[in-house]
């Protein structure tokens, strides 16, 4: 026969999306050669190298014929170097060193070392997920993939290296189970509230912000303490429900930031990137494209330190998945769609060289450099903010105090007011909706600023065990709506 063909399954990324591709091998007579085609980035052609080495590791016959290795369908864009190990299958399949009916009916995700050993690639959850959708009972990957992979509903065949995946399509044995050599890592440390020494307005607005899945903003001079309260918001958020947990792991899998020892995120996520991030960093994209530092927040904090000194396109860029919890990234080939459903929290100084706002020291900025700082931050952008605070520098009496109260008494007044708002949220009284009325008119107000002031009060009410609105509470959540300081 001139020529011999063989298949394998593997599945392309486009977001968070995973593609069904077609690795076809094909070996024919003539000059032996190897070539893939249907637009393979530089890491996928690469794999030339690596199966080749790969498989020769393995003590196993490379063919010595003409090879082209096609990964359909062609048009879609292949991105990252878990087509390693479904190519080489697929080549040992087509020189029928493996069966290749057995291997058609796997998919394979991973990359090969050199050596032979297989290495574990970013985004296999959702390789399994999509898998399990379409009909597949298994995915051969690496080992260390295994708990990862997992949380999808499929079964999971580990495997160390390229020999023990042979071994398993020729029937000889099954490889190993996956055991981990770390055990059970302990919890993550979470910053405690108890570090903060007064700013008794601060911390209850950081306990409405919890409560609620409020944006916070903290303005002040510096050293008050803004950055540290920012910090200490995730320690009173409540753990992730099980659904959520998945996704917020599936987008930090793609991303390749998931913890190899932590294959499920069951806290919500802290991001703080620096403020030299670029809009791509922020919100995602790239060739592949990947989720940014928006995405990787989900269901958590993106803490935002020293706000002005974000690029504005950076900072414009975040008001359309505050309103909307998702990001939609268009390119020429595709569009991909993130989910972004975060709490964004802020921190900033009142003037550029901070001493606006601090009794002790005199600022010394012009007009022109007060009127550009402000201009940095666009009014559509501060009015999504449901709670902005003024911290001010704390009293010598109040940092007396050996310890602020600490997170883990707040949290369970953060998860009953949130089973409040879901279960039976409260209703307005006549009086809460007259004080709402008159604050459109007077303060103004925009609609957006109302629906977010009404929001806040009803977490407010939730946190008083109160089963309406009451006017202060509208009192209170329209306090946090005038930041004078920053207007003024």
């Amino acid at each position: 026969m001139a020529y011999v063909l063989a298949h394998s399954v593997t599945y392309a990324l486009i977001g968070l999306e995973p593609r069904r591709v077609e690795v076809e091998a094909h070996l024919q007579l003539g000059v032996p050669s190897f070539a893939i085609v249907g637009l393979a980035d530089r890491a996928c052609q690469e794999a030339k190298e690596r199966v080749r080495s790969g498989v020769t590791s393995a003590e196993l016959e490379w063919p010595k014929r003409r090879i082209t290795v096609n990964l359909a369908p062609a048009e879609l864009r292949k991105v990252g170097s878990g087509f390693d190990l479904p190519i080489a299958l697929a080549i040992l399949a087509a020189s029928r060193q493996i069966l290749p009916e057995r291997v058609i009916e796997h998919a394979a995700f991973g990359e090969l070392a050199l050596d032979g050993r297989v290495r574990p690639v970013g985004g296999v959850l959702a390789v399994a997920e999509g898998a399990w959708a379409e009909g597949l009972d298994r995915l051969v990957c690496a080992a260390e993939s295994t708990p990862e992979a997992q949380l999808a509903p499929i079964e999971i065949i580990p495997v160390h290296h390229l020999a023990e995946a042979v071994a398993y399509f020729r029937g000889e044995r099954d490889p190993p189970p996956y055991a981990s050599m770390n055990g059970v890592p302990p919890p993550l440390p979470v910053a405690d509230l108890a570090d903060v020494l007064g700013q008794q307005r601060a911390r209850r607005a950081l306990e409405l912000a919890a409560a609620g899945g409020h944006n916070l903003l903290f303005a002040g001079p510096p050293g008050t303490g803004k950055t540290m309260l920012g910090r200490r918001l995730p320690g009173i958020l409540p753990p992730l429900a099980r659904e959520e947990a998945i996704e917020v792991t599936r987008i930090h899998s793609v991303a390749g930031v998931l913890h190899p020892d932590r294959p499920l995120v069951s806290a919500p996520p802290f991001r703080a990137p620096h403020h030299s991030a670029s809009v791509a960093a922020i919100v995602g994209g790239g060739p592949g494209p990947r989720p940014g530092e928006a995405s990787l927040a989900h269901c958590g904090v993106l803490l935002l330190d020293e706000l002005p000194e974000f690029q504005r396109p950076a900072l414009e860029a975040l008001r359309q998945p505050l309103e909307d919890g998702t990001i939609s990234i268009a390119r020429a080939g595709g569009r991909a769609l993130f989910p972004a459903r975060f709490q964004l929290v802020g921190t900033m100084n009142l003037c550029p060289c901070g001493g606006r706002g601090d009794p002790a020291a005199e600022c010394s900025c012009s007009a022109q450099r007060l009127a550009a700082f402000r201009d940095k931050l666009s009014r559509a952008l501060v009015d999504r903010f449901d709670l902005v605070v003024t911290v001010p520098r704390p009293r010598a009496h109040e940092l007396e105090v050996e310890t602020g109260e600490p997170s883990a008494v707040i949290l369970p007044r953060v998860v009953a007011a949130r089973d409040r708002l879901c279960q039976s949220p409260p209703s307005r009284t006549s009086a809460a909706d007259d004080l709402l009325s008159r604050a459109v008119e007077r303060m103004p107000l925009s609609a957006r600023g109302r629906a977010r002031v009404a929001r806040v009060a009803a977490t407010a009410a939730a946190l008083a065990k109160s089963e309406h609105v009451e006017a202060d509470h509208v009192a209170e959540a329209l306090a946090y709506r005038t930041p004078r300081e920053i207007a003024a």
